[in-house]
């Protein structure tokens, strides 16, 4: 076991599939000599070559759509987009080719692809840099969309994407990238597809993912100190989505409170309340509530990007909240 960081897990996943598998290539703009905007690449160029890190010019429709041809023909491309809002110059490469070339063609041509990008908001970079806009492609049958919020979840579900043979979208977060935890020596890739509980508990369940799922591990435990038992569900993939794991949480619970960096409206958590609804109505002792990010587009003075963002704060306020009207309803 190894504490690393979050960077250093992506890092190393790539490495030891590169090195597993030859038909893996990693293809972005400046993530070569530049060793990417976030030196995930750090050390690849050189140990690897040009042939399997492509830098880029900055088109990502172009080099989204060059990724899609290789994948058809065997190869198993690793496209990184600097941002995820850069990912919308190739929102038709992605939805209309990549998402759908396996079902259009009945199943003769796959596309073994992934897409690296990071999103999120917290580092002044402004309403069109700061998007949380996982949703596009979660909503997107034929892909597949993971958000790991640790470094050892980070790890796991890369490998797991680049072994897959469907397209994976794996969802970063800036605001993880220097964070730090255990991650096993012998990591194997994950399920996509499979929820975490990432801490058990019998009053409420917190349903979250990527950098919220770290918010809602410090609620639980300042919650803890109150009395209340908090379960913590860490989604880890939004399409497949684990509604299993989640509807069994909340019969055990009777309660829930999502949080998601995104925009309340038509978000994720909205797609997690319709699922506990349709899971777990009867079980619910109040209703679903839900935590996100204020309805603007993301403010670049430092002090109104924080206002904007969901806090821990608002975690426990909700969740305080929750268990009242269950308590007044009992």
């Amino acid at each position: 076991m190894s504490v690393i960081s979050y960077r250093q897990a992506l890092h190393d996943a790539l490495r030891e599939e590169m090195l597993r598998d030859e038909n893996v290539l990693l293809i972005g703009e400046e993530i070569g000599l530049f060793e990417g905007s976030y030196k995930i690449t750090a050390g690849m160029l050189e140990e690897f070559g040009p042939k399997r890190v492509r830098d880029t010019p900055i088109a990502e429709e172009g080099f989204t759509g060059a990724a899609i041809g290789a994948a058809m023909v065997g190869l198993r491309p690793v496209v990184e987009i600097m941002t995820i809002n850069f990912s919308l110059l190739a929102l038709d490469q992605i939805v209309n080719h990549a998402a759908k070339i396996y079902g259009m063609f009945g199943g003769q041509a796959r596309v073994p692809m992934v897409i690296r990008t990071p999103g999120g908001g917290g580092q002044q970079l402004g309403a069109t840099h700061s998007q949380n806009i996982e949703l596009y492609y979660a909503f997107v049958p034929g892909m597949k969309v993971v958000a790991p919020s640790t470094p050892a979840d980070a790890k796991a579900l890369m490998l797991a994407a680049m072994r897959d043979d469907d397209p994976v979208l794996v969802l970063e977060n800036l605001a993880l990238y220097n964070t730090t935890g255990e991650v096993p020596d012998d990591v194997k890739p994950a399920e996509i597809g499979r929820a975490k509980i990432a801490r058990e508990g019998t009053d409420v369940t917190v349903v979250s993912y990527s950098r919220m799922a770290t918010v809602a591990l410090q609620a639980a435990e300042r919650l803890a100190a109150e009395g209340i038992d908090v379960e913590v569900i860490d989604l880890m993939s939004l399409r497949p989505l684990d509604r299993d794991t989640v509807i069994g949480s909340v019969k055990k619970t009777s309660c829930a409170v999502v949080l998601e960096d995104d925009w309340l409206t038509y978000g994720i958590g909205a797609e997690i309340a319709a699922t506990i609804s349709d899971g777990a109505f009867d079980w619910l002792d109040a209703p679903v509530r839900r935590v996100a990010m204020a309805e603007v587009p993301m403010p670049y003075a430092k002090s109104l990007e924080l206002a904007a963002l969901p806090s821990l704060d608002d975690a426990l306020n909700a969740i305080r909240e929750t268990i009242d009207a269950v308590a007044r309803r009992r």
